[in-house]
């Protein structure tokens, strides 16, 4: 049997995996799944992508620090964050608090094959997708480099073996998920 102690915040970008394999992981601790963007579609009546065209990318970065803050005080779960979400100090300072961050990182070209076919991504809403992608990653890789715990996303790996690999991973640290 596995206790989970801490809130598990899965970090990384856009097509990594985070919900699917962070609802994987949930199902195998048998914890609640919850997902920081659908609490903010949720909350707003709109999806992310109207959020942006009307309220703007700082606004959205706003509500998203709020909803974050508020999930990672409940009781410990898995949580799927925005591809975004962790490069906020202010929510990168939470997730130390009181979780723990998992980066599920994935080489370029990998999230691309998972994003691209993918109209609900609005920071890809550009001339050049996949240029657009690519200066994310290069943005953000620094940042995620971050996080706790580091679990590497490999194509030919089901949701079930990466979450197995998460799973592991946070066997290593007893103050996140021990054995009973």
């Amino acid at each position: 049997m596995l206790r989970l102690k801490k809130t598990v915040a899965m970090v990384g970008m856009m097509g990594a995996g985070k919900t699917a394999v962070g609802t994987a992981v949930a199902r195998m601790l048998d914890v609640p799944f919850l997902d920081s963007d659908e609490e903010i579609v949720l909350a707003a009546h709109q999806s992310i992508a109207e959020i942006f065209e009307r309220d703007g990318e700082a606004f959205f970065r706003a509500r998203e620090s709020e909803v974050l803050a508020r999930l990672l005080r409940g009781n410990p779960c898995i949580l799927s964050t925005g591809g975004g979400a962790f490069l906020a100090e202010a929510n990168r300072s939470i997730i130390a608090e009181v979780g723990v961050a998992v980066w599920l990182r994935a080489d370029l070209e990998l999230l691309w094959q998972r994003v691209r076919h993918k109209a609900t991504r609005p920071l890809l809403r550009t001339a050049n997708p996949r240029e657009s992608l690519r200066n994310l990653y290069e943005a953000r890789v620094p940042i995620y480099g971050l996080a706790d715990i580091v679990v590497d996303a490999a194509a030919p790996l089901s949701v079930d073996e990466m979450a197995s690999r998460v799973i592991d991973a946070l066997l290593a640290r007893p103050d996140v998920l021990e054995k009973e």
